[in-house]
């Protein structure tokens, strides 16, 4: 037997008939109590199928009768847009062609070869392979330029497109063309792809081996470590990070979230609840879900030496829940400039099967103290919002400040320098917010204890 296939607008029409028989079913109300509520639902029910029609009928006059031709799934997505308008800035619609990336990006992790590349003079150029990976292997190094990828030329390529031709199935092949720097022959890379995980937490600089080295002050036994996102592995990352320290008998810790945009809520309570012994994490509410409160557990807290969170105003969403968190409970002391102030929840709901997803925002939370973190379209510096720095601690930087500072990072980021011809010396930077930071964390380390041979001899008393 033949099912017939509905069009989007007859299917849209047996939805709507869908809702009229069930507003009609409600009709005889089982108590008369309860007349009131039942004859608000069918209000509800005859509106929402009057809107419903509306769309439909609008759906079908831009289909029959516009001026060109436009599929259902453009007018249709357009429409997804339209109702997302009118909602906040942080609720959006991913369709099918972004999924996937969208993905990477929480995950932290793709198949691919390894390399962190930038478009310069209308050529791809390496700005750094990731350790381990096969990109690192191969010998990629700073500054190569990528010629071809799978025989095709990367003139005129955007970086989504090079980024696109690189992953791929894990264990599949791809051929990359490089030039190395100063040099004249290109070389052909035959490289097979692996999972490759994109780290988020960082050291102060390279070693020579290209591990990291967690001491910004080693004198001082003062450790740093730069969060870039909170994904599925950054709380490993930083459990280890925090444990090579400690095993170098840490006295202090950095912990920098500048330009840090956030990311998974559970990664931020977890983040937290490292730090912090006891009392509340974070607490969310929403219009259709009660109120959550995440509270911290004293089993694996890291206590006994002082801390400083680095935020400045790009520092979002989950950098807020853990800046917010350790200074209502006194942990970390804020240096740097006033957060961003977002302060709501998005929830990733999949559509079409899986297709496709809609990124919601259902909720907002609040730190410990019940304050508000979330920045209001009409709010004013005056209003409550985003994290500020503790009195005396806040240090802006002026718009070319933080630029030299991203660039700084960057350069401090890349692996192999030393086997770069003619490399350039990595730049400088007067970094006054980790000045401040250490500046405050040296007052605050307990005096080294001397040891027994070392201590001064008694005076000698004369009688």
């Amino acid at each position: 037997m033949k099912v017939a296939r509905l069009a989007p607008i007859t299917a849209i029409a047996v939805l709507v008939s869908g809702l009229g028989s069930i507003a009609r079913a409600q009709e005889q109300p089982p108590e008369p109590y309860a007349t009131s509520v039942i004859e608000e639902q069918q209000r509800q029910s005859a509106a929402e199928l009057e809107l419903m029609m509306l769309f439909a009928d609008t759906f079908e006059q831009i289909k029959r009768n516009y001026v060109r031709d436009v599929t259902d799934r453009e007018l249709m997505e357009a429409a997804i847009k339209g109702m997302l308008s009118k909602l906040d800035q942080y609720s959006n619609f991913i369709p099918p062609e972004r999924l996937q990336r969208f993905k990477s990006g929480v995950e932290n992790e793709f198949g691919g070869v390894g390399i962190i590349v930038s478009s310069n003079s209308g050529r791809l150029e390496v700005i750094s392979p990731l350790v381990g990976t096969p990109a690192y292997r191969a010998g990629m190094l700073p500054g190569d330029r990528i010629l071809e990828i799978a025989g095709q030329s990367t003139k005129g390529l955007t970086i989504d497109g090079a980024i696109n031709l690189m992953k791929g199935e894990i264990g599949s092949s791809v051929e990359v063309k490089i030039l190395h720097p100063n040099e004249v022959e290109p070389v052909l890379l035959k490289l097979k792809r692996e999972v490759i995980r994109v780290p988020t937490v960082f050291g102060h600089r390279r070693n020579d081996d290209d591990s990291w080295n967690y001491f910004c002050d080693q004198t001082r036994k003062i450790g740093y470590l730069r969060m870039t996102g909170f994904g599925r592995h950054s709380v490993s990352e930083l459990r280890t990070a925090v444990k090579n320290l400690r095993q170098q008998e840490m006295r202090g810790l950095v912990l920098d979230l500048r330009f840090n945009p956030g990311g998974l809520l559970s990664a931020a309570i977890q983040v937290c609840d490292m730090f912090v012994p006891e009392g509340i994490i974070v607490s969310t509410k929403g219009r259709n879900t009660p109120q959550r409160v995440w509270r911290a557990r004293k089993a694996g807290t890291q206590e006994g030496f002082p801390m400083v969170v680095l935020i400045n105003h790009f520092s979002a969403s989950a950098s807020e829940i853990v800046a917010a968190c350790l200074q209502d409970h006194q942990r970390a002391t804020i240096v740097g400039e006033r957060s961003w102030g977002k302060g709501s929840v998005q929830n990733i709901i999949e559509l079409e099967n899986g297709r496709s997803a809609l990124k919601l925002t259902t909720a907002g939370y609040r730190r410990p103290s019940g304050k508000n973190i979330h920045r209001f379209k009409d709010a004013s510096d005056e209003d409550e919002w985003g994290v500020n720095p503790n009195d005396g601690f806040r240090v802006k930087f002026s718009g070319a400040e933080n630029r030299a500072l991203t660039t700084f990072r960057q350069q401090l980021d890349v692996v192999k320098r030393y086997a770069v011809k003619n490399a350039k010396p990595l730049p400088k930077f007067d970094d006054r917010q980790l000045a401040k930071a250490l500046e405050f964390l040296t007052t605050q380390l307990p005096l080294p204890t001397a040891a027994l041979d070392e201590r001064p001899p008694m005076p000698r008393v004369t009688p």
